[in-house]
């Protein structure tokens, strides 16, 4: 991944069907891996948002958001960086309630992550944890290494800019005001 930059791209679209083939087939063509994907409505009534992460460069980063923003239904597409946006995940482990009570260790990789225990039963366990990548990472590593993992999921990224404001906001207010202008 030499010279790649991880990006976040977050595009707002209306609520169509066939948009998300649409968008994926933007990454395709360029032979671009998505990494995660979150899709999700928005704060606007009929809008939703996509959360997509890759590892590409700067000039590609470029010419895929513009890409996406010529589709019909996009509103909007920004690419960011990790330095620009605040990004969690959420992920839930389902452990072995025996193998995890018969280490003594187990509690203390919990409290160690900051994770939670969400349900509990005598055959599995389920643990929660919001965090970082690498801390999801690092969690699953730990209890892998306590034999006692039974699956394991994660969520795409969720992000929000660290700016202000939201972009689209913005670009939907000045929107509206144009159209107010051209139609009184």
């Amino acid at each position: 991944m030499e010279n790649k930059t991880l990006y976040t791209i977050i595009v707002h679209s209306e609520n169509f069907a066939g948009l998300l083939n649409q968008v994926t087939a933007v990454f395709t063509r360029r032979q671009l891996n998505i990494e995660s994907l979150n899709v999700s409505a928005s704060s606007i009534k009929g809008v939703h948002k996509y959360t997509i992460t890759c590892w590409t460069t700067p000039d590609i980063i470029e010419k895929v958001v513009k890409q996406i923003e010529k589709k019909i239904d996009v509103i909007q597409a920004h690419y960011f960086t990790d330095d620009e946006i605040f990004q969690q995940e959420v992920a839930m482990y389902k452990v072995s309630t025996p193998e995890f009570q018969a280490t003594p260790e187990a509690s203390k990789v919990i409290r160690r992550h900051s994770a939670h225990i969400v349900e509990v039963n005598p055959i599995f366990s389920i643990v929660e944890l919001t965090g970082m990548s690498d801390e999801i990472t690092s969690l699953y590593q730990d209890l892998k290494s306590l034999n006692c993992i039974l699956q394991f999921v994660r969520s795409g990224r969720i992000a929000v800019s660290t700016s202000c404001f939201e972009r689209v906001n913005e670009y939907l207010a000045h929107r509206e005001e144009r159209y107010r202008q051209e139609h009184s």
